[in-house]
């Protein structure tokens, strides 16, 4: 039997009431979902889930997260490949003068509040006509989620062998040969995180998105932030839940992956 270790027990019970008092105002959004009312409150007299059906039968749900899909799939082909290359130029420059100067400017989307980047890109975007437009769009949220994908190549390339590229190089293969067949590679697990980052900085942005729209683009979170506006509709509380559950999905595909992964395999006789 396993004995209790006492002098680590408090801590564990801390711990799990932080994870609750957290958690606990997500998880009030599966019951509101299932109120029979027409406005945002628990369930009282029983549960309906004609809210559930009404996104799906809602033109501008749809439409809404159709948006939220492609934008957030643009950004993050876009975020990955330009984060990527940088990071790939920041390794291959160490030391140089001008990569204290590139970090900075790379990861100034995390520096400045997003309202004040949101108020710089509206103006030139009106400037330049892409207000409104895809193209605007999908560069705004590129530009906030590209330095998540720099940081997390940059972390991959970190204890990458310098003389792995010394040896492509020495062997014919081209600058650019070299970058995609060598260091690409190495970089993998931080692209892959990187993606994920810019996908989801993508799908959740909201500042940026309302200050560089108005009619013709509408994402998820600028619909939920209108209709919690307007009328409180416990439709929002459905599309919460669904993208909480898939949430959960993933990472729990996710994790079981890892852990198979790490699993120790039976030794053959």
């Amino acid at each position: 039997m396993r004995r209790v270790d006492w002098t680590t027990l408090p801590f564990r019970i801390l711990a799990w009431l932080v994870l609750v008092f957290l958690a606990a105002p997500m998880l009030v959004v599966f019951p509101v979902s299932v109120t029979p009312n027409r406005w945002i409150s628990l369930p009282s007299g029983g549960i309906s889930f004609s809210h559930y059906a009404a996104v799906f039968a809602s033109a501008d749900w749809l439409s809404a997260i159709g948006q939220s899909v492609v934008i957030a799939t643009l950004t993050m082909i876009a975020a990955v490949a330009i984060g990527t290359a940088t990071a790939i130029t920041a390794w291959r420059m160490a030391g140089h003068w001008v990569i204290p100067a590139l970090r900075i400017l790379v990861l100034l989307p995390l520096i400045v509040p997003s309202v004040v980047s949101a108020l710089g890109m509206y103006r030139v975007w009106v400037d330049f006509g892409i207000f409104d437009s895809w193209l605007g769009i999908v560069i705004a949220h590129t530009i906030l989620a590209t330095p998540f994908v720099f940081l997390t190549v940059t972390a991959s390339l970190a204890n990458t062998d310098r003389r792995i590229e010394q040896a492509s190089r020495t062997l014919g293969a081209g600058a650019f040969r070299t970058a995609w067949a060598i260091l690409v590679p190495a970089a993998r697990p931080g692209i892959m995180a990187g993606a994920v980052f810019a996908f989801i900085t993508s799908w959740d942005e909201i500042v940026v998105t309302m200050f560089v729209t108005a009619r013709h683009i509408f994402t998820l979170p600028r619909m939920i932030f209108e209709e919690i506006h307007d009328n409180l509709d416990p439709a929002v509380a459905a599309v919460s839940a669904m993208m909480m559950l898939v949430t959960v999905v993933v990472a729990a595909a996710l994790l079981w992956r890892d852990l198979r992964g790490t699993a120790p395999t039976p030794e053959k006789t």
